[in-house]
């Protein structure tokens, strides 16, 4: 995984939607798709959901409560 596409793992599991994570990190749609497409690949996941999992399971955000 790229240092972009773990910047982008971590936004999806912190619940922000694409257009939130599209002006965060300042890139195109097009390009976001991209990087959710190659996490998608790379981790062997169906859907957003299990991106989150996945993300959670990394480390990269902690429930909040």
């Amino acid at each position: 995984m790229t240092p972009r596409e773990r910047d982008v793992l971590t936004l999806i599991t912190r619940g922000l939607s694409n257009a939130e994570i599209e002006a965060v990190l300042h890139v195109s749609r097009g390009t976001l798709k991209t990087h959710i497409g190659n996490l998608l690949t790379k981790l062997a996941a169906r859907d957003r959901a299990q991106l989150v999992i996945a993300g959670y399971e990394a480390g990269l955000a902690e429930p909040s409560g």
